[in-house]
């Protein structure tokens, strides 16, 4: 034989305690037939037998003075991660009777079960399986399948209605004790089970209503708050369209006072274009008549210039060629110098001649007595001789007057030249000081001219101003444009609001009504059962046709009886047919009182 696991038997046998637990508990609770308080023993039961559970497997951990063991710690746990249960956990926390932390989760599980939540708060627990590694074994109750199916079981404790007061009540020194006799079962058990049959019929019934009641209730609460979310949103949407109106309205005044602000400078604009206009014309005119005479004098200085400084040119090639007729002059007198020197040197050589002849005449006047012949021919050589002699005075006196007009015209070419020189540096000094006026001239020209391109520029960058100015109020009457068609589309969203407000009101009154209708249909059935207590049901064998189409039954007609009304119906009669919570198929439904109908299968009636 196989040995088994203890704490898989552990588990089995928490499993099948959880069962009865919750089994006898909602058995005793639709034939006890009222909301239970904390004194019901089955519900105590449950408690200690959920206690159990949730302490399988559980680790221990260390505290200050001692080994610690509770299940606080995962159902705590819960709050994080489900938002609904951290009401619950809040409330036990502040409850002024718990001490330790076994009685806070006895507290936590009592006000779960009243608020029929407990197989959700326990389902998100197990789905966190790392998280509970935490606090179980691995092999814990909580970590394995039994969990998942104990929480499964928890679901149908939600047809059950506690009212448990856990504010006086010490939860604290509770001993779990499993009572285990509650579950073993007698013979008065089971003579009652065919009347515990039709009360749970009943408060399946009940269940089912309460429940529809419950979905129609929370139906309605959400389309409340639809429309207290849609009126809050329709009443915004009025105040920010009034905003946006009187948005409009400052905008179309404040375009308004842009437009007659913009008209006004476009015409004071236009005005002073005007007058900056006439203004630059008549100063074009003046300025070209200026410029006219300007360049007229410019031209008639260029032509005094030009004149002035051919007649330099001129001066200066007369100078040149006085100069080149001094050198020439200066070149003649050294050349006169020359060959008077020359001259010179050849009268002394003649005197030195005339000398020798003299003592050659002397030695020939003392020869002259030796020879007469001698002396004729010295006379005759004397006679010449004197001839030349004339003649060289002659030349002489020529080349002294020559001379002394060679000086008389250097004297004067000299003084011409200084006169010459003169007049050249008293036209020089006038003609700098006309270039020197002609400049100045042209100066104040250059200034008039760089101050009417500077009034020229500012009035270009008074016209950009303007430009711009008329661009910048362009932008703003487009953005007015863009304004309206916002408004025009905010009023388009207020139309299709105003459209879904109103189905949603329809739908509402549509809803309203079928919920009056159901209301009505509830009080009428509750007034069926109450008129028809005291009636019994029809035999089977007197029960021979259909209530309604009034034809016999077959095997193909089969029959049903009504609950509350007794009426017998056939099965193509009988085809309402709605969702029961504790079936998994729809049931059939009474025509006339809308309770559920029985398949008759034997002759006895109850």
């Amino acid at each position: 034989l196989a040995v088994k696991d203890p704490t898989a038997v552990e588990r089995a046998n928490l499993l099948n305690m959880a069962k009865l637990s919750i089994k006898g508990l909602i058995e005793s609770a639709l034939s006890f037939g009222r909301t239970l308080d904390s004194d019901y023993p089955p519900l105590q039961q449950f408690f200690v037998v959920m206690e159990h559970c949730l302490k399988h497997g559980l680790k221990v951990r260390k505290s200050f003075l001692s080994y610690n063991k509770t299940i606080w710690g995962p159902l705590e746990l819960v709050e994080k991660l489900y938002p609904e249960a951290e009401e619950i956990a809040a409330s036990v926390r502040d409850l002024p009777g718990l001490k330790t932390p076994l009685g806070r989760a006895r507290a936590w599980l009592r006000l779960a079960l009243m608020q029929k939540k407990m197989a959700d708060y326990l389902r998100c627990l197990i789905i966190q399986r790392d998280l509970l590694s935490e606090f179980y074994e691995y092999h814990a109750l909580m970590m394995e399948e039994e969990g998942a199916v104990i929480v499964g079981l928890l679901v149908g404790l939600n047809v059950i209605d506690a009212n448990l007061c856990v504010k006086g009540e010490d939860l604290d020194s509770q001993v779990g004790v499993i009572d285990f006799s509650v579950y073993l079962k007698s013979d008065d058990d089971i003579g009652g089970k065919e009347r515990n049959v039709q009360i749970a019929a009943i408060l399946d019934q009940k269940n089912y209503v309460e429940e529809l009641n419950r979905q129609l209730n929370s139906t309605v609460s959400s389309l409340h708050a639809r429309v207290d979310s849609l009126e809050k949103s329709n009443t915004k949407l009025i105040e920010e369209l009034a905003i946006a109106k009187n948005n409009i309205i400052k905008l179309q005044e404040e375009n308004h006072q842009l437009r007659s602000e913009n008209t006004l400078i476009l015409m004071k604009t236009q005005h002073h274009l005007e007058v900056a206009k006439v203004d630059v014309e008549a100063e074009l005119q003046t300025y070209k008549h200026s410029r006219q005479g300007l360049d007229e004098m410019y031209t008639e200085a260029r032509r005094q210039l030009r004149e002035e400084a051919q007649l330099r040119q001129d001066m200066e090639n007369e100078l040149v060629v006085q100069v080149s007729m001094k050198h020439e002059i200066e070149l003649a007198m050294k050349l006169l110098e020359k060959d008077i020197h020359e001259k010179q040197d050849t009268l002394i050589g003649l005197r030195q001649q005339l000398d020798e002849v003299k003592a050659i005449n002397v030695e020939m006047y003392q020869k002259l007595q030796v020879s007469e012949d001698a002396m004729k021919e010295k006379n005759e050589i004397i006679s010449r001789l004197e001839d030349k002699t004339n003649q060289i005075n002659a030349t002489m006196k020529q080349l002294e007057q020559r001379l002394q007009q060679a000086e008389k015209a250097q004297m004067d070419a000299e003084a011409e030249d200084e006169k010459l020189k003169q007049e050249y540096v008293n036209k020089s000094e006038s003609l700098q000081n006309e270039f020197s006026q002609k400049e100045k001239q042209l100066l104040q020209l250059e200034t008039d001219l760089k101050i009417e391109k500077e009034w020229r520029q500012t009035l270009e960058d008074d016209l950009q101003k303007e430009k711009e100015i008329v661009s910048h109020l362009r932008t703003e009457t487009q953005e007015i444009v863009n304004l309206k068609k916002e408004f025009l589309k905010l009023q388009e969203k207020k139309k299709q609001l105003k459209n879904i407000c109103e189905d949603q009101e329809a739908a509402l009154q549509e809803l309203a009504s079928k919920l009056s209708e159901s209301k009505l249909k509830i009080e009428d059935i509750k007034e069926a059962n109450k008129a028809l207590q005291g009636q019994v049901w029809l035999k089977d064998k007197e029960a021979t046709h259909c209530k309604l189409c009034e034809k016999e039954f077959s095997l193909s007609k089969r029959k049903h009886h009504c609950r509350n009304c007794g009426e017998i119906f056939c099965n193509a009669c009988s085809d309402n047919e709605l969702p029961l919570p504790s079936s998994p198929k729809p049931v059939r439904v009474c025509d006339s009182c809308h309770a559920i109908l029985i398949q008759r299968c034997s002759s006895t009636v109850p």
